[in-house]
């Protein structure tokens, strides 16, 4: 089950639920919080049939999934006490098809401005090999504008 993060700072939350299922959505597409910390996260996912589009190969909106949770959770480390953050843009590219593989998703906050981030994405699978690469903006939300979130 998810911890409430609202109004906490996000690195040490995150390194608490590091290795564990840390929010909903990870119960629903089954990925894991390997690692959080300085800007940074690893989310894996080991792909199966319940994540296939109808051609039988991953549907694309499994990886933009596990590389916006990677890029939150990397963003989200951080934050201080009282501030919260929202997704104003993603993009994602893909690279080649996904059949079954232990994915990986390493989010890297690129750019931490004092409203503004820029945060990436790299998807590899088990052999190294490049999946997909996404980015994100993301605005980071204070007092009355944090409550709740």
């Amino acid at each position: 089950m998810a911890e409430e993060t609202t109004g906490q700072g996000g690195p040490e939350m995150m390194r608490k639920a590091s290795g564990r299922k840390v929010m909903p959505v990870a119960e629903l597409i089954g990925f894991e919080l390997a690692e959080v910390g300085d800007g940074r996260s690893l989310v894996t996912l080991e792909t199966g049939g319940h994540h296939t589009n109808p051609m039988g190969t991953l549907h694309g909106g499994i990886l933009c999934d596990i590389a916006d949770a990677a890029m939150g959770i990397a963003f989200h480390s951080t934050l201080s006490p009282g501030e919260s953050f929202t997704t104003v843009e993603l993009k994602i590219n893909f690279f080649r098809p996904v059949w079954k593989a232990q994915l990986r998703a390493e989010g890297k906050v690129v750019r931490r401005g004092k409203t503004v981030g820029y945060v990436e994405c790299e998807v590899s699978d088990e052999n190294g090999r490049a999946i997909a690469k996404a980015s994100s903006t993301c605005l980071v939300l204070r007092g009355a504008e944090a409550k709740g979130r």
